[in-house]
């Protein structure tokens, strides 16, 4: 019998992807990826086609295990990692989805969030996040209030929803599945992350029922086995689960307090380990559940940049400043230092630390020498900006507690790391080193792992033992004063956006 492989389904915001892993030592056998429609059909709405995505997946498995050269049997667990907070609903009877997912990027809940600010204290100090679009309670109180016949059927049990790992194992199961993990359940907004369960005053406050929501597992866990599928046989196990950032920490080793991550995918997301203990921010980051290989749970300080590889995608898109996304690190070096171009992305609102989502994308500094170096440039610049502002506001609510020693270097995967320049520039921008993982992409990876332990093929310090080799330093090289004039700058400019999408100004 051939040697046992893992299988990592990572679902994200703009595609697909299936890796295949030799568990002994992580290495990739095989891989596919495919990318999905994003459908604006108004300002600030951002929508998926959860049909699509579901093709996807499985076109991915079938491509990924081809490449491998091993057969599906030889599976011993699968791994899922997905796009948070994206909000599906589905008929339990047909499987057959209700409309369109609404994506975590979608602003269309902007005015109950302001109408309900004064509610934020309470809801924060149950669930760890803030009142906002992002978040899936209010898109799914959304759906409930605009399509009239869903409450009736919800209210019956005849409808479920769920987050996107929800969706991907009720079909992979055939229906006899309808979970999540801790890790996507305490996105919601309809969790409790104290007490890990969700909570019936936010499910009231919400306007959601019960009887919709999936049962919530650790991240490390039996959701349940592949069925009726024409790419899989029957039987495999689903064994790990956990969404893309919380994946990520995982598949960085960052297992414990002190440790962080930053991924660069779409959008850049911070996260810092917390152990067991669940941090409430005093500078607007997010508390969240970390994941979880049993049912004690964990957690982490998280900040997130809305818009980071998607800055990219926009400039080489919609204004076709160049073919390929990997362009803009040669413009960023052919860039003129001299023009003070500055790019605040806000493209879908401002995330973390700031929490404006009616707010829009603004460059400022143009002059008539600005070139599309200059833009790039100022791109990269952005986010690397954003996240300084995050760690910034990590270390002021550590500060004191011994959890997180200031300078330590931050640990960086996803689509944008593999970009010399940017993570440069990044280091410049922290004062300290940024680590690029030998894996470029953990979130895939720290499915596999989650799945692997599960399985009982690995433990938590052997991941760390074999990762701990590998990564690129970028150590920080620009004086202090000079990094100090630069975000004097960029945080002029973020209050000056603030201060013109601020309501009643």
């Amino acid at each position: 019998m051939s040697s046992p492989i893992i299988l990592a389904i990572d679902q994200g915001t703009t595609s697909s992807r299936a890796i295949v892993y030799d568990p002994a030592t992580f290495a990739v056998l095989g891989a596919a990826q495919q990318e999905i429609e994003q459908h604006y059909p108004k300002d600030g709405w951002v929508e998926h086609e959860p049909e699509e995505i579901w093709y996807s997946v499985a076109r991915t498995v079938r491509e990924a295990l081809a490449r491998s050269g091993r057969e599906a049997r030889s599976i011993a667990a699968i791994g899922i990692t997905n796009q948070r907070e994206t909000t599906v609903v589905w008929e339990r009877a047909t499987g057959r989805t209700i409309g369109r997912a609404i994506v975590w990027q979608d602003r269309r809940t902007t005015d109950f969030c302001r109408e309900k600010a004064a509610e934020q204290p309470w809801l924060t100090s149950k669930t760890g996040l803030v009142l906002d679009p992002y978040f899936s309670a209010t898109k799914l109180h959304w759906m409930l209030q605009h399509v009239p016949e869903l409450n009736t059927a919800a209210e019956a049990g005849q409808l479920a929803a769920g987050t996107i790992d929800s969706f991907l194992m009720w079909r992979l199961t055939s229906g006899n599945a309808h979970v999540t993990d801790a890790t996507n359940a305490s996105r919601t907004l309809l969790f409790n992350i104290h007490q890990m369960q969700w909570d019936e005053e936010l499910l009231k406050f919400f306007g959601v029922p019960r009887a919709m929501l999936p049962e919530v597992m650790p991240s490390a866990a039996d959701f349940g086995v592949t069925k009726g599928l024409d790419f899989l046989p029957d039987g495999i196990p689903i064994r790990g689960v956990a969404g893309d950032q919380q994946a990520a920490l995982f598949g960085q080793c960052c297992f414990g307090p002190g440790t962080g991550k930053c991924t660069y995918g779409t959008g850049a997301f911070f996260l810092l380990h917390t152990g067991d203990r669940a941090v409430q921010s005093k500078h607007k980051l997010l508390t969240t559940v970390a994941a979880t290989t049993d049912a004690k749970p964990k957690y982490a300080l998280e900040g997130g940049v809305f818009v980071a590889g998607a800055a990219v995608q926009w400039l080489r898109d919609a204004l076709h400043l160049f073919k390929s996304s990997a362009e803009v690190e040669q413009l960023a070096r052919q860039s003129n230092p001299a023009e003070g171009v500055l790019f605040v992305p806000g493209l879908v609102g401002l995330g973390a630390p700031h929490w404006v989502p009616n707010a829009r994308g603004v460059i400022f500094g143009l002059t008539r020498a600005t070139t599309a170096a200059d833009l790039g440039r100022a791109a990269l610049e952005g986010v690397a900006f954003q996240v300084a502002d995050l760690i910034d506001a990590a270390e002021k609510d550590l500060a004191g507690s011994g959890d997180h020693a200031p300078g330590t270097a931050l640990k960086v995967d996803g689509g944008m790391s593999a970009n010399d320049w940017f993570l440069q520039f990044q280091a410049d921008m922290l004062g300290r080193p940024v680590a690029r993982a030998l894996h470029g992409e953990s979130t895939a990876l720290g499915a596999g792992f989650l799945a692997a332990v599960r399985s009982g093929l690995t433990n938590e310090a052997q991941l760390s033992m074999l990762m701990s080799a590998g990564a690129t330093r970028f150590e920080a090289r620009m004086p202090a004063v000079d990094r100090e004039q630069k975000l004097v700058g960029w945080r002029k400019a973020v209050r000056a956006v603030i201060g013109f999408y601020s309501s009643g100004e």
